[in-house]
């Protein structure tokens, strides 16, 4: 609602517009004129018809704008020939409709010096419905506002990526509200500075919005300030969503790291089997050899703990080359139905007892409704024990490991998050983690093969596996697996099919 005063500086405008005004009915009885035209006529001409004013006539004039408009319900202009009419008096060459709802309720008609003017009028109504037309039609989203921030433009593109209608848009929505976390101020600082385009410009500056529901999305803005006079009267964005171009991005680079590592795990592959080749014989004779001699001779205790020993040792490194070759892939894998949760527990009764845990504070959230998963469970604890031991490494001996067991984003998923209070991982390393023979560590102190391992694993159960740095200091593991799992020997079907 507008106040008194608004009304007041309002019918002094109009008064003060030097072409004659009246506001017709549609029954052409004018309701109100401007005081141009009553110093023409000289007499009060409210509640008189039009027609019967100015022309002394019974009926509309002969291409009468006024009745154009009630037929066409749009804005309508008088052609240039109006016989009969005395064009140095009032004639109807302008007129344009005011809306109650849907109906017409009234007419403004102007006074126009038509030989002149007409051609102008058509051109700038083909400029507007044009302009118009270009900013609705746009790919982009494109909104203006004034210098209060209410929107003047908003077209259907930004209707699509804000989740706002253009009615809304128009009547609730003020440009400071697609901005989060007060972003607009620096957007309008931009826009000001000489950092992006100049002054008054702002070209390919990424920024987040806000949609209706409270997404961000990153977008692309072209803005620009509109000047009137030298005066800032509005600003206008073009606002390109870049979701789909980052999405595909992320995607294209995943699949890159996954070819490579794919690649390194292929030579490594080849590595392994020459070197499984080449211990399997030996260890054979020495087990033979050992075993002979326990049972062929009569041995003292010493000397029998000795040879124990040795038999220990040889079979730890028959398991060492058959790890290497499962993570390698050129063994066949033993998928069962297991419990996660008594996976996870085993390996922590493997390690608590160690030196290296003592001071370490393991804090476990095992999710007791968990479907038991297709897995090879011997994997998953070389799985479960690598990435521990690199935290408590990682931790100097000291710290806090949390352990937690979860359904995964979909019902065919679970999840195992590991995480640690320790340094965390350096930025430029968190891509190259996971590649064979990489370590952080110095020289002498690691392979660079076991979290390269337990990739390897993570793989073949055809899970994935990612790390990250907490945002309270530390680094996090997530591993997702399928439920189902993926059958061993279907996967060496495959990979020897590939060959």
């Amino acid at each position: 609602m507008h106040s008194e005063a608004e009304k007041d500086y309002f019918l002094k405008a109009v008064d003060a517009f030097k072409k004659r005004l009246i506001v017709v009915s549609p029954t052409f009885e004018i309701l109100a004129a401007n005081c141009p035209t009553q110093a023409l006529c000289n007499v009060d001409i409210v509640g008189k018809r039009c027609h019967a004013v100015f022309y002394d006539r019974e009926s509309p004039c002969q291409n009468c704008a006024v009745e154009e408009v009630l037929q066409k319900k749009q804005p309508s202009l008088r052609p240039k020939t109006n016989e009969g009419l005395d064009e140095a008096r009032m004639p109807c060459y302008y007129a344009y409709p005011i809306y109650n709802g849907e109906e017409i309720e009234a007419l403004v008609s102007m006074d126009f010096d038509l030989p002149t003017r007409s051609g102008l009028e058509a051109k700038l109504q083909e400029s507007n419905i044009l302009l118009r037309n270009l900013l609705f039609s746009a790919i982009d989203g494109v909104i203006a506002a004034d210098k209060k921030g209410r929107i003047i433009i908003f077209n259907d593109a930004a209707a699509e990526v804000f989740g706002y209608s253009v009615e809304e848009a128009f009547e609730k929505l003020h440009i400071w509200d697609i901005y989060p976390d007060g972003n607009e101020l620096e957007v309008m600082r931009q826009l000001r500075s000489l950092e992006h385009g100049g002054p008054g410009k702002l070209k390919s500056y990424q920024v987040e919005v806000l949609s209706k529901a409270g997404e961000r999305i990153p977008i692309s803005l072209n803005a620009a300030v509109i000047y009137k006079d030298e005066r800032e009267v509005a600003t206008i964005g073009f606002f390109h969503d870049l979701r789909e171009k980052l999405g595909m991005e992320k995607e294209l680079k995943s699949t890159q790291m996954q070819l490579l590592q794919a690649e390194k795990m292929a030579s490594l592959g080849k590595l392994a089997a020459g070197v499984a080749h080449q211990l399997n014989n030996p260890l054979g004779g020495i087990t033979l050899f050992a075993k002979l001699m326990m049972e062929e001779y009569e041995l003292e205790n010493a000397a029998r703990k000795d040879l124990q020993r040795i038999l220990d040792d040889a079979e730890r490194c028959r398991d060492t080359v058959k790890e290497l070759l499962e993570f390698t892939r050129q063994t066949r894998h033993l998928m069962r139905n297991q419990d996660i949760n008594k996976a996870v527990s085993r390996t922590l009764f493997l390690l608590e007892n160690q030196t290296l845990f003592h001071n370490i504070d393991i804090e476990t959230r095992l999710a007791s409704s968990l479907p038991e998963i297709k897995c090879d469970i011997q994997q998953l604890n070389h799985l479960f024990m690598n990435i521990i031991l690199n935290a408590a490494q990682a931790m100097h001996g000291k710290g806090r490991l949390d352990i937690e067991t979860r359904p995964g984003p979909t019902p065919d998923t679970i999840q195992i998050i590991i995480a640690d209070n320790g340094p965390g991982i350096e930025e430029k390393h968190l891509s190259r983690i996971f590649e064979p023979f990489f370590t952080t560590k110095q020289e002498g102190q690691g392979t660079g093969l076991g979290l390269s391992l337990v990739y390897g694993i993570v793989e073949n159960h055809g899970g994935t596996i990612r790390a990250e740095n907490r945002s309270e200091g530390g680094a996090r593991f997530c591993i997702e697996l399928p439920v189902s799992g993926i059958d061993g020997e279907k996967r060496e079907e495959d990979r020897e099919g590939d060959q």
